[in-house]
């Protein structure tokens, strides 16, 4: 007897008592309409040549609703991902200010950003004022021949994304090996300094790439460059 209770248990609920369930539960379809969304709508019999409009019009509503769903879990997904990006904007911004020295403010930038923005090498470049680069003083500040920024931002564009690079040892230094993918934002720190960049590098490739939205790190670099303003006194 037990073995046949098993059985009939087994095989779950008859159409007739499903059937029956609905009619005296009718407002459940209603409370979860998305039941619906997998049956096909009835197909009518309405003679030989007759298209049934009807049907197509459902199953094209229900295509532009998943079409709609689909869109919406995209944009959720995307709205996520600049709040984690604008919290981190953020910390880098408030560890900026915390610096207590210029000195800290280069190793914050150079070391703390890269941490904070979950990168593999953050560093702080500056155009040579001669022909040849000096050796730069401060670990993580590299100088850069003359003409470096123009050449690779153009003349105007503040942030350049790039998607598969070999990263370049005179950006990069000795990190150069573990960058794949990297972000280049302009600094304009004063008309007494020559051009600079702040140079985001990943070792992941795609991390950085065309289309994506470039207004945060470019107000980072903005930011970074009234602290430098700061710091060293310049106009």
């Amino acid at each position: 007897m037990t073995q046949t209770r098993k059985t009939e248990s087994e095989k779950g609920l008859s159409a007739k008592q499903i059937a029956d369930w609905l009619r005296n539960n009718p407002d459940f379809l209603t409370r979860h309409p998305e039941l619906l969304d997998g049956v096909p709508a009835p197909a009518r019999e309405l003679g030989g040549g007759v298209s049934d409009l009807q049907q197509a019009l459902i199953e094209k509503l229900r295509r532009d609703l998943e079409l709609g769903r689909q869109r919406q879990r995209e944009l959720i997904v995307t709205s996520r991902a600049n709040l984690a990006s604008q919290t981190r904007i953020h910390e880098c911004i408030l560890t900026m200010l915390g610096a207590t020295s210029f000195e800290q403010l280069i190793q914050t930038v150079t070391t703390d950003f890269a941490v904070l923005l979950d990168l593999d090498v953050v560093t702080l470049c500056v155009e040579a004022d001669g022909p040849e680069p000096a050796t730069p003083h401060l670990r993580g500040l590299q100088i850069i021949p003359a003409g470096t920024v123009s050449q690779l931002l153009g003349d105007g564009r503040p942030v350049l994304l790039r998607s598969q690079v070999e990263g370049e040892p005179e950006i990069y230094g000795g990190g150069a090996p573990l960058v794949a993918s990297d972000a280049l934002a302009r600094l304009s720190i004063s008309p007494n300094t020559p051009p600079g960049m702040i140079a985001f590098g990943s070792r992941r490739p795609g991390k950085f790439e065309a289309g994506q939205a470039v207004e945060l790190l470019a107000f980072l670099a903005r930011s970074l460059e009234r602290a430098i303003r700061l710091w060293l006194k310049l106009p």
